[in-house]
């Protein structure tokens, strides 16, 4: 059974908007923390189009692969990672995010991100 974690990382993989905010309920709990800023957001379309789309994987950015995708629960919590390839300005880069969430009726209510940033890849 596809969790609603792996389904998150592999619509945002796919850069698909309908899907990613189809696994959000209609409101979320939502922080998140990148290198060089923490976000927070309620409403899935702000977290999707705003955040995800419009900062993270934004313009000059192309999602190329998803390399990796974990799940597993720690207690009550369910938790994704996934690993992206992404070309950024013309250069090659890993970004890993950790993901920690609840779920109800296969909807996230509650989730919290932790991304490594975007890391160079050699040569």
């Amino acid at each position: 059974m596809t969790t609603a974690g792996e389904k998150f990382a592999r619509a945002l993989a796919a850069r698909d908007s309908a899907a990613l905010r189809a696994v959000l309920a209609g409101e979320v709990d939502f922080a998140a923390l990148t290198p060089g800023r923490h976000w927070t957001a309620t409403d899935p379309a702000e977290i999707v189009d705003d955040v995800i789309f419009g900062h993270w994987f934004g313009p000059g950015r192309t999602i190329l692969e998803l390399c990796s995708v974990t799940t597993g629960r720690v207690a009550d919590c369910e938790h994704v990672t996934y690993r992206l390839r992404v070309e950024r300005d013309g250069v090659g880069h890993l970004v890993e995010q950790q993901a920690y969430y609840t779920a109800r009726d296969g909807e996230i209510g509650w989730l919290r991100v932790l991304c490594s940033g975007y890391r160079a890849i050699a040569g």
